[in-house]
C-alpha cells in the first residue's frame, strides 16, 4: 500500500495534474483563472483525497478480478508511472547507475522500467491481499515460505527474534505471513501524513495480529518483546532520521540505521535475515535464512558498525540477485558523514 501511495502522489503531482503549481503555465482556460486562488492547504487535502479514493477503488476493484489479470494490470499502471512520476524516475536512473557504474544507460534505463513494473505488481499483491486473505491457506495460495525452520531454531533459544529484512518485493507480506503463523511480530512504521491513507495502512498491518509501532516510541517496548521471548521486525535498508552509522552499500558509503544491531548486542536476540520476491512462476517467494552471529568484542562502536555491515551486506546480496524488486527512488545515500544521527 505504501508504494501504491508514492506512485500515486507522484502522478498527481506531475505536469498532467491542473492543481500542482508548475503546470499553471499550461493550464487552459478556465483553469488558469481558478488555480492560483487554490491554497496549497486545499491543493493538498484534494491530492490526499483523490489518492485515498484511488487506492480504495484499487483494493474494491482487486478483490472481484483475477490475481493473474489483476497483477498484470498493477504492472502496466507501474509502467505509466515511469512515464509521467519524472522526479521518481530521475532519482531512479540516477541511484541505479551509482550502484551498476559497468551499465549503460540503455540497461539502466531497462532496469528502472522492470522496477516501475515490478513496483506496480508487488504493491497490486499487497493491496489484493488486504481483502483476500483472511487465513495461512488463503496466503499459501500466493506465497511459499523458504527456511520457517530456521525461525524455529532461533525462536527455541528463547532470546527473542529479530526478524531483519528491506523494501524488497511485497515486503508487507511477509508481515502478514508471520502474523498468519501466530509470531505476533511488532513492526515500526512512519505515520502517513494523510490520517486516512494512514488508518488503512495501519489497520491492514494489524489485521492478523501484527502490532504496529509508531516510529520515536519503540526501543522501550521491543527491548521488552524481545526479552519475553518475542519477535520484532526490521529494516534497514533506507537512509532515515533515526540513529546510524556509515557503511557500505554498492560500493559506497550510506547512512544506514542500526537499531537491529543495537537491539540484538543488547537483548542477546537472534537476528534472523529475511526476504520476499516475485518468482517467475507467478508466486511470492518469502526466505527465512539462518541466524546472523553477532561479533561482539567489547568495543561497542566497533561491533556497532561492524555488524551493521554484515546485515547490509546481506541485503545487498539479496537486491542484486531481484535488482528490479527494490526501490531504487530511493535516495540512499542522501545523508553526508557528519550529519548523521549519532
Amino acid at each position: 500500500m505504501t508504494i501504491f501511495h508514492l506512485l500515486c502522489a507522484e502522478y498527481l503531482q506531475s505536469r498532467w495534474f491542473i492543481l500542482y503549481p508548475a503546470s499553471v503555465s499550461r493550464i487552459p482556460h478556465p483553469f488558469l483563472i481558478f488555480a492560483p486562488m487554490i491554497s496549497k492547504d486545499t491543493r493538498r487535502e484534494i491530492r490526499y483525497s483523490l489518492v485515498y479514493w484511488f487506492v480504495r477503488w484499487l483494493i474494491v476493484t482487486s478483490r472481484i478480478t483475477p490475481r493473474s489479470i489483476w497483477l498484470s494490470f498493477c504492472g502496466f499502471l507501474g509502467s505509466i508511472a515511469y512515464r509521467f512520476a519524472t522526479k521518481t524516475r530521475e532519482l531512479s536512473l540516477q541511484h541505479l547507475a551509482i550502484a551498476y557504474p559497468g551499465k549503460s544507460a540503455g540497461e539502466i534505463r531497462k532496469m528502472a522500467k522492470g522496477m516501475f513494473r515490478m513496483l506496480g505488481k508487488n504493491a497490486g499483491e499487497i493491496l489484493r491481499a488486504s481483502g483476500t486473505v483472511k487465513s495461512l491457506p488463503d496466503l499459501e495460495k500466493i506465497l511459499v515460505t523458504h527456511g520457517y525452520e530456521n525461525y524455529e531454531t532461533a525462536h527455541a533459544k528463547g532470546k527473542g527474534v529479530i526478524f531483519l529484512t528491506g523494501h524488497i518485493g511485497a515486503f508487507d507480506l511477509q508481515v502478514t505471513n508471520m502474523a498468519l503463523r501466530g509470531l505476533n511480530p511488532n513492526i515500526i512504521g512512519t505515520p502517513l501524513k494523510d490520517k486516512r491513507l494512514n488508518e488503512l495502512l495501519w489497520g491492514y498491518r494489524n489485521a492478523h495480529g501484527a502490532i504496529a509501532i509508531e516510529r520515536g516510541r519503540e526501543t522501550f517496548r521491543m527491548i521488552k518483546v524481545l526479552k519475553s521471548g518475542g519477535s520484532v521486525a526490521l529494516l534497514i535498508d533506507q537512509d532515515t532520521k533515526v540513529k546510524s552509522r556509515f557503511v557500505n552499500f554498492f560500493g559506497k558509503p550510506a547512512s544506514t540505521p542500526v537499531g537491529a544491531t543495537v537491539l540484538a548486542l543488547k537483548t542477546g536476540a537472534c537476528v534472523v535475515p529475511t526476504y520476499i520476491h516475485l518468482g517467475d512462476d507467478g508466486m511470492q517467494h518469502m526466505h527465512i535464512l539462518p541466524e546472523v552471529p553477532m561479533k561482539i568484542t567489547g568495543d561497542d562502536e566497533a561491533d556497532m558498525v561492524y555488524n551493521t555491515q554484515v546485515l547490509t551486506t546481506f541485503l545487498e546480496e539479496q537486491i542484486r540477485k531481484h535488482p528490479t524488486q527494490w526501490v531504487w527512488m530511493h535516495e540512499r545515500w542522501k545523508t553526508k558523514p557528519g550529519e548523521e544521527i549519532a
